[in-house]
């Protein structure tokens, strides 16, 4: 996940150490705190892999800063991040607002396709809770007290993605049907690959 943050922050410009976790801090506010630990390690792993390159900048001595430049490489992977099928697990949740933060370099076909799916996992979560909520056996009240939690946040959640999927569809004129959008998907897919 702080793959996609930092290939995201650099696409903007090149940057040090300390210009990019302020960055990365302001730019995700309270969803994400990024800590040197793990900035680092990342940045070094990147540079290994070819997604960034460095160089020494201003200052002298122990203080020059090291700049981070995002590669050819590194737009790949960071294209193919934001798109990433979705994982199961509590982490997507906070994977899937990390892309979000960085959906302006995705046209607006892709963001919407996107939404959509995140939508259908949400839907699919919610048939679960809601199930566990019919369940007799479920009389524990602190169990009921967070599936009933759950089932509120999730029901926001897909309220809020119907939002951006309205605004999109309605700002950029995508009157795609959802259920008949299988083949202009993979034509906007290849599209997309050769942008």
């Amino acid at each position: 996940m702080i793959e996609l943050a930092i290939l995201g922050s650099l696409k903007e410009q090149p940057m040090h150490g300390y210009q990019l976790q302020r960055q990365l801090s302001e730019q995700l506010g309270g969803l994400w705190k990024v800590s040197y630990g793990s900035l680092y390690p990342s940045l070094r792993r990147l540079e290994r892999d070819g997604a960034i390159s460095s160089q020494a900048g201003a200052g002298t001595g122990a203080r020059r800063k090291t700049v981070y430049t995002i590669t050819e490489e590194g737009e790949r992977l960071f294209l193919e991040l934001l798109e990433e099928p979705p994982s199961e697990g509590q982490t997507e949740d906070a994977r899937f607002r990390m892309r979000v933060a960085f959906f302006r370099y995705l046209p607006p076909e892709t963001r919407v396709r996107l939404l959509e799916r995140r939508r259908q996992a949400l839907q699919e979560r919610l048939a679960e809770v809601t199930a566990h909520l019919r369940d007799p056996g479920t009389t524990d009240a602190y169990q009921r007290a967070l599936l009933e939690h759950a089932r509120a946040a999730t029901q926001a959640d897909i309220g809020w993605l119907n939002d951006l999927i309205h605004t999109e569809r309605q700002k950029y004129e995508i009157t795609a049907p959802e259920g008949g959008r299988r083949r202009a998907s993979a034509t906007l897919r290849r599209k997309e690959r050769t942008v």
